[in-house]
C-alpha cells in the first residue's frame, strides 16, 4: 500500500502543473521528441527539460534517446491508478450523499407527518 501511495503521490504532483497537464495530452495523441513537445512553450528548454524530469520520474512518461532524437512517450498505467483511486473516492462520497439525501427525505417525511 505504501508503495502505491507514492506512486499516486507522485502522479498528482506531476499532473500539478499545467505544462505537465499539456505535455501529457500532447503525448496521449502518441509519441513526440522533446523539441516538438517543447515548441508551444514559452520557456527556456532547461526549464522545460525539468517538467519532462518530474514527468519521467512520477513514471508518467518514457522517453528513449536515438541519434541526437529523444522521444517522449506516455505511460498510462499510472493515470488508471489515479483513475482507480477517483473512482473510489467519487462511489464512497455518492454513497455518503446519498445516505444523507435519504435521512434528509425521512426527516421531512417524519415532518410532515407530525
Amino acid at each position: 500500500m505504501a508503495h502505491f501511495q507514492t506512486a499516486l503521490d507522485g502522479t498528482f504532483r506531476a499532473l500539478a502543473d499545467p505544462t505537465r497537464r499539456a505535455v501529457v495530452e500532447a503525448l496521449g495523441r502518441g509519441p513526440a521528441s522533446v523539441s516538438d513537445l517543447a515548441r508551444p512553450f514559452a520557456m527556456a528548454m532547461p526549464s522545460f527539460l525539468q517538467h519532462l524530469r518530474v514527468l519521467e520520474e512520477s513514471g508518467l512518461v518514457a522517453s528513449e534517446k536515438v541519434g541526437r532524437v529523444r522521444t517522449c512517450t506516455l505511460r498510462t498505467e499510472p493515470l488508471a491508478a489515479a483513475n482507480h483511486w477517483l473512482e473510489a473516492q467519487r462511489r464512497f462520497w455518492e454513497q455518503r450523499l446519498d445516505q444523507l439525501d435519504a435521512f434528509l427525505m425521512q426527516m421531512k417525511s417524519d415532518e410532515e407527518q407530525s
